[in-house]
């Protein structure tokens, strides 16, 4: 459930907690992902990468058009791995599935290029989230999803995600809570996130990456992405709430 407490001054203008996105499309596919690697990248937050087999975890690329919000219109690209509650620490690949089937795992959103100076400065002044400023080509609205992102002329990632299977039942009044974590300027930070699907779509697959020669491309290399995404979906409408950033102390 997301946190409210208070308000918070961005940019002139006071921002209140639970911050309410009312309407966004968005489209992703998850990858598996050597586990070394991609503790390699998030080893300054101190969290652990969750392991859903031996050796690989899971990472997620994901574009978000946010229509109507409390933060304005914006495009959005995630790059986010499932991670361990920040107080635990080692354990067996059946503890992070046990983990992963509870909702206690956790989800490190790692990059997050935006299109717009108020959620550039909300984002990282609230949330302590990632964002830098980018320019996106994006159709969220023809049968295959497509977009990409980019800085300075420098292509991060464009990536297409085919049709999938209706999934029943989502947008029902079923609201999914995630812990988001982000790690900004040496702080680590957990914000409640729930969000509430409509007309999402998935299936095995489906998912067309390409990189470019932006820094955020040559990491995702270095995660050795396989051709094939273990899974991809696209969601028609989604509702979402955030709430205030909690630090974790100690890291």
């Amino acid at each position: 459930m997301s946190d409210t407490t208070g308000t918070h001054l961005v940019l002139g203008k006071e921002v209140a907690m639970p911050v309410q996105v009312r309407s966004a499309t968005a489209f992703m596919a998850v990858f598996s992902v050597p586990t070394v690697s991609a503790q390699a990248l998030v080893a300054g937050s101190g969290l652990e990468i969750l392991q859903y087999r031996r050796g690989r975890g899971l990472c997620t690329l994901v574009f978000v058009d946010y229509l109507d919000g409390d933060l304005g219109p914006y495009n959005e690209f995630g790059v986010c791995f499932l991670v361990r509650d920040h107080d635990r620490r080692g354990g067996t690949v059946l503890q992070d599935l046990r983990e992963l089937g509870s909702g206690g795992a956790g989800a490190l959103i790692h990059r997050l290029p935006v299109d717009g100076d108020f959620t550039l400065a909300a984002g990282r002044g609230i949330w302590g989230f990632p964002k830098i400023l980018a320019d996106f080509d994006a159709d969220h609205h023809s049968p295959t999803k497509r977009a990409s992102v980019s800085e300075d002329g420098r292509l991060i990632a464009e990536l297409a995600v085919a049709p999938g299977i209706p999934i029943p039942g989502a947008g029902a009044g079923a609201t999914a809570s995630v812990a988001a974590y982000s790690f900004l300027g040496g702080t680590l930070r957990r914000t409640g996130w729930d969000m509430n699907p409509a007309g999402m779509r998935t299936r095995i697959g489906g998912a067309t990456l390409r990189l470019g020669t932006h820094p955020i491309a040559d990491e995702l290399r270095s995660l050795r992405l396989p051709r094939r995404a273990l899974v991809s979906s696209s969601i028609g409408n989604l509702a979402m709430t955030f709430g205030d950033a909690v630090e974790i102390p100690g890291r």
